[in-house]
């Protein structure tokens, strides 16, 4: 709850962790933010709005009523379906109907109450919503990939440190112990020095050998034009929208997005190249055949960045990798392979090894949206921010371009394009459609 003599917002960004403990301000002193379980005061309650609540938006919404120094306030979605699902399932949760539904984001961001969000909306919008919640000072749990391509990623990086908010990336794969153990082992040479890191990601998807589907009518529930949004239009197919936007490049860049934005962070964090990037690429893949057009990105694909760091990284479907899924780091004395499924490495001996006081240590975090709230208090950067998280997609996103081009493309790092090739830079972007505009 805000009070009306103290804007919390501004205090909490002015001050920092050590100096809440100042004297004369006691009543702002809530137990989380001192790191212990207990009550909160309702005045010291983030406020907290959801932008996007199907899918992972809903499980999202879940782990922050969980937290007892958050009050989930509105929800937003063009889906009616969703927004009031999510409105019904916040007010069970507090027994109350204080829950306000929004299907315009817009609209939701113009509330003084709010001082963070979650943003889970198909890639094509991350950016937009997320730069105009910036504007307005709010913090941001936001869904990966952290943007639709570079320059959009570029711009959202730019907002967040112009505004000064904290950004938490949803790659929630950095608070889980065997990923971050997987990344000190690399990190601090216990496999020698590391020259290929193999890259697993999940295989593509196709509507092959189905009839060409026409148009369906929209929903009544849905807003589809307010769906596409910046998009190209295309005609409603259900098998298009929501979950399967992922598969049609008009809105996401397929499993290399979805499922990259997990596994080439580890990659890049195991690495030490959290603000890197492939400085040569280079990749071929097959892709649907286009008889339905619903999925037009890669169904089979392999590419292969250089770093100036000395090292490559082969991103491929787990078919054509030899540990499948997962990331795996080879080095001159060994390797580690590290998935959801737990972590492997040669020599054994190593899955028993101590990460010794003087050595590297990660950022540690055990809980994705406790680290978020712990930093919208602290002030201090989350396990994932969005210039890393702009890294971390990155390659997928080379790749993409250098598979649709068949040719081996070398980038410009600290320009963000790439050397002397028009048409690559060309596809780097691309126009949104009237009225929405960065």
């Amino acid at each position: 709850m805000k009070s009306n003599t103290i804007n919390r917002r501004k205090f909490i960004k002015q001050v920092s962790g050590a100096s809440l403990a100042v004297a004369g301000f006691p009543h702002l002193i809530a137990a989380k933010t001192l790191g212990r379980e207990g009550a909160v005061a309702p005045s010291e309650k983030i406020n907290m709005a959801c932008i996007g609540v199907g899918g992972m938006g809903s499980i999202n919404m879940k782990s922050f009523l969980d937290k007892n120094d958050v009050v989930v306030r509105a929800v937003c979605d063009v889906d009616k379906k969703h927004a009031l699902r999510a409105q019904s399932a916040i007010n069970r949760y507090y027994k109350n109907n204080d829950c306000q539904v929004y299907y315009d984001f817009r609209e939701l961001l113009a509330r003084t109450d709010l001082d963070a969000v979650t943003i889970a909306v198909p890639d094509h919008w991350h950016a937009l919503i997320a730069i105009a919640a910036a504007r307005r000072g709010l913090d941001i749990y936001g869904e990966k990939p952290l943007a639709f391509n570079i320059p959009e990623g570029r711009a959202l990086c730019n907002a967040v440190d112009r505004y000064g908010i904290v950004w938490q990336t949803g790659s929630w794969q950095r608070s889980e112990r065997h990923f971050r153990v997987a990344c000190e082992l690399v990190r601090n040479g216990r496999i020698g020095d590391v020259h290929t890191v193999l890259v697993g990601l999940p295989e593509g998807f196709t509507a092959t050998g189905k009839a060409f589907l026409p148009a369906e009518p929209v929903p009544a529930e849905l807003d589809y034009e307010m769906w596409l949004g910046p998009a190209p239009w295309l005609p409603y197919h259900q098998d298009r929208c929501h979950f399967n936007f992922r598969w049609n490049n008009n809105f996401a860049a397929g499993i290399i997005s979805d499922w990259g934005a997990h596994h080439l962070d580890i990659a890049h964090w195991g690495m030490g190249t959290e603000h890197s990037s492939p400085i040569e690429i280079e990749g071929k893949a097959d892709y649907p055949d286009g008889k339905d057009g619903l999925f037009n990105t890669p169904v089979t694909y392999k590419f292969a960045g250089k770093y100036a760091e000395g090292f490559r990284l082969i991103a491929a479907n787990a078919s054509q990798q030899p540990k499948g899924m997962g990331t795996h780091f080879i080095g001159s004395e060994g390797w580690v392979h590290v998935s959801r499924g737990g972590m492997d490495a040669s020599p054994k001996s190593l899955l028993k090894s101590v990460i010794g006081p003087g050595e590297i240590h990660l950022y540690k975090s055990t809980d994705h949206t406790r680290n978020f709230l712990d930093c919208v208090r602290s002030r201090k950067k989350t396990i994932t921010p969005a210039e890393v998280a702009h890294h971390s997609i990155m390659p997928g996103f080379l790749g993409s371009i250098a598979m649709r081009l068949g040719r081996k493309l070398q980038w410009d790092q600290k320009q963000e394009r790439f050397i002397n090739d028009d048409e690559a830079n060309r596809m780097l972007s691309r126009p949104m459609r009237s009225p929405w505009r960065l």
